[in-house]
């Protein structure tokens, strides 16, 4: 541990912002947890293992992180192979249209809520661990904590490097400056010369009849270099020829592309992706403007909107006076503040009697819906409120210096909340027969009533559900 007393008064003000549960096994894995467990933490995991709600950890690690116990990394992933193609340590740094995984050789786009993780390491302020100096990682661990994200579900060290022996034909560490040679066999498949640092690869396609000579390749390492095509080669012995031009450490291997290699990191395990924290209130709370840049648009493939607006709130005004008006549609925002966050999701905004909010999933936003409803009975002043959902993709951006959303999608969810105008909410049908929500609906004895309808500057008309 680093600066004993200054980590106590951090921790100590951890305690007076999160739930002391998670701050209680957070405390614990800076003080006794090995090096690896305080690099690129995945919450979910971290929740899973220490049977923890979900929502209470993350909104720990989110104040954790901005006091500067830890660092948060936003991390560009490639789906295939779960590898890390680019970090930064604020979603501000997502600025490409596309990444590519020169292992996988094929390129993403950056959407929300499946290429990008965040994850959390110890500030070395708070403990010093090798991750901070990733050129004195050993090899296996470089793959380990650098290189493949939170997602894949990594075996134990003795596995893992049973896996290694077993896919790889050789393993190699080179210094800057360094050159090595290698005396291979080739076998017929598909071979892949790749370095993790540097993000270099060859790809070797091996067929047709053995070589009787010995063939030979050469791959060098730079910092910027071209993507490489495909070589053809036969199978039977090679020298390869490795040389590293960079001024960093790297560790190039020989991979032989085989099921093995596709069932390692096909085993994956949930994680934190931008769109589930774009989505918590705490987030939205600590760090406000702090998430875009005005000049991105990011894509989410799949995001459910919920609107809400006080039906009468003008009649109210003048039947009840406007201090006892003014108390009682406070107490409503205060309300749906309390059910949005508790079923994981954020509000985006309020516009007068309004109220937008965001949740990861449609039967997320459906409980919050029926939670609502149900709340506003409490309430005196006959309040009634009219509430739309509608989940589809989006674009999250910046705007008024606020984290907000945009497009199609949020157009339609706005509008459908304008039909209601009674108890009934309004849902679309990705909602209604969103396996979960149904499900909800279903055990909560709610059969949806299904019609067509127009929605104003949308063309043509759209299939609504009301739940009465």
């Amino acid at each position: 541990m680093k600066r004993p007393g200054e980590t106590n008064s951090l921790l100590g003000s951890l305690q007076q912002s999160a739930k002391a549960k998670p701050v209680s096994a957070i405390e614990k894995l800076i003080q006794d947890g090995p090096d690896r467990d305080l690099c690129r933490i995945n919450a979910l995991a971290f929740a899973a293992k220490h049977k923890l709600d979900e929502e209470d950890v993350i909104a720990a690690f989110l104040h954790a992180a901005r006091l500067g116990i830890f660092d948060m990394s936003w991390n560009i992933l490639c789906p295939a192979c779960g590898g890390v193609l680019d970090s930064g340590a604020t979603l501000k740094t997502v600025k490409q249209a596309e990444y590519r995984c020169v292992l996988c050789a094929d390129g993403y786009e950056p959407t929300l809520d499946e290429i990008v993780e965040v994850t959390f390491t110890i500030s070395p302020r708070v403990r010093r661990i090798a991750a901070h100096d990733p050129g004195t990682l050993p090899w296996i661990d470089y793959y380990r904590q650098i290189f493949w994200s939170s997602g894949v579900d990594l075996p134990d060290d003795e596995a893992l490097a049973k896996w290694v022996k077993e896919t790889t034909l050789d393993t190699l560490e080179l210094s800057a400056g360094e050159k090595a040679a290698l005396s291979l066999q080739l076998p017929e498949g598909y071979v892949i010369v790749f370095d993790p640092v540097l993000h270099m690869s060859q790809h070797i396609e091996v067929k047709g009849e053995p070589a009787r000579e010995s063939q030979s390749l050469s791959f060098v390492m730079t910092r910027n270099h071209a993507p490489a095509g495909i070589v053809q080669m036969r199978p039977g012995p090679l020298q390869m020829t490795l040389e590293n031009r960079s001024n960093v450490r790297t560790f190039p291997a020989v991979w032989v592309v085989s099921d093995k290699v596709h069932d390692l990191v096909s085993k994956r395990r949930p994680f934190l992706t931008a769109k589930g924290l774009l989505t918590n209130q705490t987030f939205r709370d600590i760090y406000r403007t702090d998430a875009l840049d005005v000049d991105q648009r990011l894509k989410i493939t799949s995001l459910t909107f919920l609107f809400t607006d006080l039906k009468g709130s003008t009649e109210l005004y003048e039947r009840v006076g406007d201090l006892v008006a003014y108390d009682l549609v406070r107490a409503h925002f205060r309300v749906l503040h309390e059910i949005v966050a508790a079923e994981r999701g954020a509000v985006v905004k309020t516009i007068g009697d309004a109220v937008m909010a965001t949740f990861p999933t449609p039967d997320r936003a459906m409980a919050a819906a029926l939670k609502m409803r149900e709340a506003l009975k409490d309430l005196k002043g006959d309040l009634l409120l009219k509430i739309g959902i509608h989940e589809g993709p989006c674009l999250a951006v910046s705007l008024n210096d606020r984290q907000d959303y945009f497009g199609r999608t949020v157009n339609i969810a706005a509008r459908v909340q304008g039909l209601a105008t009674s108890r009934s909410i309004f849902a679309t049908r990705r909602v209604v027969t969103d396996h979960e929500a149904s499900k909800l609906l279903r055990s909560n004895g709610i059969a949806a009533t299904p019609e067509k309808r127009s929605l104003r500057g949308i063309a043509k008309q759209i299939e609504i559900f009301e739940i009465p």
